[in-house]
């Protein structure tokens, strides 16, 4: 019986920065979209409610949350293809990772 070495190769830290570092990138522009739709119509309820003197906290809840699905349906075919070109790059990547 022959003894089997197991070959085993880190990733440089560098590598692994760079990963983080996409993943990061990816993640900032998965979510923008919903975000940026909150922000938008909270910032215009908000300054409605300070002109009308309606401070009711729930009123802003319904239109930011049709927002919020307004920008998915907007934007899910480029979120969804941005996330499986990130995911097939990354499987791409991996025989390169460890070895």
């Amino acid at each position: 019986m022959g003894t089997t070495l197991l070959r085993r190769t880190l990733m440089s830290e560098s590598e692994v920065m760079g990963v983080a570092a996409e993943a990061m990138r990816v993640i900032t522009l998965l979510s923008a979209p919903m975000l940026l739709a909150a922000l938008g119509l909270g910032l215009a309820i908000g300054m409605l409610q300070a002109a009308t003197q309606i401070q009711e906290m729930t009123l802003s809840f319904i239109p930011k949350l049709l927002g919020i699905l307004v920008a998915i349906l907007l934007t899910g075919p480029w979120m969804i293809r941005l996330i499986v070109d990130y995911t097939e790059r990354l499987y791409q990547q991996i025989p390169a990772m460890v070895g």
